[in-house]
């Protein structure tokens, strides 16, 4: 650890602009591999490492060098500037200057945009560009030149050469015996339900996003490098991430901006995978017409596109969903494509804080919706299905909804699936959709 490193403890708090000041002197170096040792990104993630690894773009950092933190979380009006005033005071060697370049901060954030959040710059950045194959490390240092890390993560040896396996690994160390749990009985979940539904034919809310919780307790310690390698095995097409203990593959892109332009991603109804290519191909014919599906579905799609609007993106909308395949569920999916106008435009943070949470994660109307789940869920979801992603000092960034993720604590796991109850729903059909969409996490932490 560097002697400066204490300094920066709280040293990037505050509420209101120009209360939050990086510590002068900090400098992001920026270096580009030139691919002779590739970098085993998920291995360095199970160092307690910091991975966001997209299908665009693979990020893992290690340490501390800065600790953004939001006393009243991203519903503050003056969380953009905090963040962005942070990111721009640390100065920037950057001969790759591509997105995910020179200072960046990562962080899950929590569900409830008023929660006390945190985003961190890690003292060590390594990034891979899918498309391209170019990568690069980014180091924060101080004016001696040394690299800045508040955790001491770094003073041991790193691991960033590939081992030679980047597939799932058994180890001794991984746990072998498993209690799984259902927080609640299920009859008492679907009871929960209905009373939902009763609010609903009410008329007081259109759709409602109820959460259940699973609870795992292992014989010793979870491995996060290999449930990550397992995620990344069966999800290939899902973004990996693992920050502050909460690890997953969300299918979900929030939203994305690079330059000017945007690009998020709705999804709203699912329908079971069977493996039997003209049943899932009937299945997923039938997801599309189902009023009730497209419905559900375009509530979220609206949302995202207004909100999107209000800060100023000018957006382009198909005229129909898609379907997203994954290992065992469909999706209806709308891909929104949009430029953010304005000079500068709108920050990728920025962006997150206009649409969250969109009605995939709370409900419609959005007020109702959370009050109403404040009233008949009564469950702490912390960060999942929260923003978790970056953004670097330019404002370009990538955030997906934590979705389809567990909080891991040494031996134990906490998992979360959410399903949207709008008119029509069955509760015991909703419960078995969680099932499914939990099955994507067991199927990684539970190997006896």
């Amino acid at each position: 650890m560097s002697p400066d490193a204490t300094a920066l403890e709280g040293a990037a708090t505050g509420s209101a602009p120009g209360h939050q000041l990086v510590p002068p002197g900090l400098r992001a170096q920026t270096r580009p591999l030139d691919g002779t040792h590739p970098v085993d990104l998920l291995q360095l993630a199970g160092d307690g490492a910091l991975l966001l690894a997209s299908p665009g773009l693979r990020l893992a950092g290690r340490g501390r060098a800065v600790v953004i933190r939001l006393p009243r979380g991203i519903a503050d009006p003056a969380a953009p500037t905090l963040l962005a005033e942070a990111l721009s005071a640390i100065e920037s060697e950057d001969p790759v200057g591509r997105p995910g370049s020179g200072p960046v901060a990562l962080a899950s954030l929590p569900f409830d945009r008023e929660a006390p959040a945190e985003l961190v710059v890690p003292a060590e950045l390594w990034v891979e560009e899918v498309a391209t194959g170019a990568s690069w490390v980014t180091r924060i240092v101080d004016d001696a030149g040394r690299v800045v890390d508040r955790t001491g993560l770094l003073a041991e040896t790193p691991r960033a050469e590939r081992s030679g396996s980047t597939g799932p690994q058994v180890d001794p160390r991984s746990p072998d015996a498993f209690e799984v749990r259902s927080a609640l009985p299920h009859e008492e979940w679907c009871a929960r339900a209905e009373r939902v539904l009763e609010e609903i034919r009410a008329g007081r809310v259109e759709k409602v996003v109820l959460a259940r919780r699973v609870d795992v307790r292992a014989n010793r310690p979870f491995v996060v490098e290999h449930a990550l390698r397992r995620l990344a095995a069966l999800y290939p097409a899902c973004a990996l991430f693992s920050i502050a203990g909460l690890l997953g593959a969300s299918p979900e892109l929030l939203v994305r901006r690079l330059g000017r332009a945007v690009v998020a991603q709705p999804l709203a109804g699912t329908v079971a995978r069977s493996g039997d290519a003209a049943a899932d191909d009937a299945a997923e014919a039938q997801l599309q017409r189902a009023p009730k599906e497209r419905n559900e579905h375009g509530f979220v799609v609206r949302a995202v596109v207004e909100g999107l609007r209000r800060a100023g993106v000018d957006v382009e909308v198909p005229r129909a969903p898609e379907i997203l395949r994954l290992r065992n569920v469909s999706h209806l999916a709308t891909t929104v494509r949009g430029c953010a106008a304005g000079s500068p435009p709108a920050s990728a943070f920025e962006l997150v804080r206009a649409i969250h949470p969109t009605p995939a994660v709370a409900g419609v109307p959005t007020d109702v919706a959370l009050a109403t789940l404040a009233t008949h869920e009564e469950l702490d979801r912390g960060c999942w299905a929260g923003p978790v992603g970056w953004m670097d000092a330019r404002g370009d960034g990538e955030w997906w909804l934590g979705i389809r993720s567990a909080l891991v604590e040494g031996a134990e796991a906490h998992l979360i699936a959410g399903v949207g109850l709008v008119a029509g729903s069955d509760p015991e059909a909703e419960l078995a959709e969680t099932q499914l969409k939990l099955q994507a996490l067991l199927s990684a932490l539970v190997r006896p």
